[in-house]
């Protein structure tokens, strides 16, 4: 039987990708993909030959998953990325995997970048216990109820949009106080940056230089 392949992509750095990533993305039938665009460019970068494309993304995953679950039947191999990053992290597919998996179809993981680890190793955190996320409710009273859920003694990993960024450090200091907070900012590009420092700090730098870019937000509350 054919398999689902997971494969993950560059967060940025086109070095990133793996040997063994251009090798699957090389040899199987379809990949479906959140922007069959950038997938195309991304292929197109890396010199590999172009494959059939199938747009998966949050609002369209339920009606492409029997759509693919029937050409993997069918014998086809298939590949799934997100537009960068590892897969499923807060990017659609877990239910296609779990489809697979109910219909014993194999699923097989191509391990690769991912924001959430990358800036978790380089934090200077405790990394024995951590929490990814993901991304947090927009509502400022659920954003609330979310962070005072959080458990203490563990490494606390947060994606956030600049749009949204002061909004959730102001919100992170009224309910925790003074907290260390680490912040990685466009990871593995070109203005890679990593900041690590009381959050007033981080909220007087933000309020200063407007945030632009991707963010991963990091903390460890000893306690609330």
């Amino acid at each position: 039987m054919s398999k689902l392949y997971l494969v993950s992509t560059p967060i940025g750095n086109l070095a990133d990708m793996t040997a063994r990533a251009k090798l699957v993305l090389s040899a199987v039938d379809i990949i479906a993909c959140e922007d069959t665009r950038r997938t195309g460019l991304l292929l197109q970068r890396l010199g590999l030959p172009k494959k059939s494309l199938r747009s998966f993304f949050e609002a369209n995953e339920q009606g492409r998953m029997a759509e693919i679950i029937g050409e993997l039947k069918a014998g086809q191999e298939v590949a799934l990325v997100s537009n960068a990053g590892t897969p499923t992290i807060s990017d659609p597919g877990y239910k296609l995997v779990r489809a697979c998996v109910a219909q014993q179809i194999p699923v097989v993981p191509v391990p690769g970048a991912s924001a959430a680890l990358t800036a978790l190793v380089a934090s200077g955190l405790p990394t024995d216990r951590f929490l990814f996320v993901g991304f947090l409710p927009k509502k400022p009273g659920k954003r609330e109820k979310k962070l005072r859920q959080l458990p203490v003694k563990t490494t606390i990993i947060i994606y956030e949009s600049p749009f949204r960024l002061l909004k959730t450090l102001s919100q992170m200091q009224a309910i925790f106080g003074e907290i260390e907070v680490v912040i990685g900012r466009e990871l593995t590009k070109l203005h890679e940056e990593i900041r690590r420092e009381k959050i007033s700090q981080a909220l007087a730098h933000f309020e200063k230089t407007p945030p632009k870019g991707e963010f991963t937000l990091l903390f460890h509350l000893a306690k609330v």
